[in-house]
């Protein structure tokens, strides 16, 4: 891992969430879950799954094409999160190699869900989410997705203390 958990979350999860004006504890420990139980924290490619958040080339254009379009906005803010270039030539390498695109492409995912999110605290209930929403990997469970945040996210918080 290049980075550790509380740098993901303070420097790109956080900082996008603030950048989308959509910050909340609940997304900020929802996003950190997803990148533990997706990839480990760094597991950047898997079959057709990429990025921190294993997120597919199908997920991505749904993105695009069934959310953000009605959102211009908001499309036009993230679309200024992709490097220049390299959105046009490999729009899914940008989930690869820009950590706070990934991030607001995964928000984006669970977002578009339009349900209230669960309290910040019950990972198991942020798993429930997860699970309902953004789910990538078929054998993944609910439990899988709290055995990753306890592992990777909570360790974390406790050796940073």
């Amino acid at each position: 891992m290049i980075f550790t958990a509380g740098d993901l979350r303070h420097l790109v999860i956080r900082e996008t969430l603030h950048y989308l004006d959509d910050w909340s504890m609940a997304a900020e420990n929802l996003l950190m879950g997803t990148a533990a139980h997706e990839s480990g924290l760094g597991g950047w490619h898997e079959g057709q799954r990429v990025g921190l958040y294993h997120i597919t080339p199908t997920m991505h254009r749904a993105v695009w094409d069934k959310y953000l379009i009605h959102h211009p906005q908001l499309a036009s803010d993230i679309r200024g999160i992709a490097g220049q270039h390299s959105f046009l030539r490999d729009p899914h390498g940008e989930l690869v190699t820009n950590l706070k695109y990934a991030t607001a492409i995964a928000w984006m995912i669970y977002r578009r869900a339009e349900q209230s999110l669960p309290n910040p605290a019950n990972i198991s209930a942020l798993g429930a989410y997860w699970h309902r929403h953004f789910r990538s990997r078929v054998d993944g469970s609910v439990r899988d997705f709290v055995t990753s945040y306890q592992l990777l996210i909570r360790d974390e918080t406790l050796a940073a203390a």
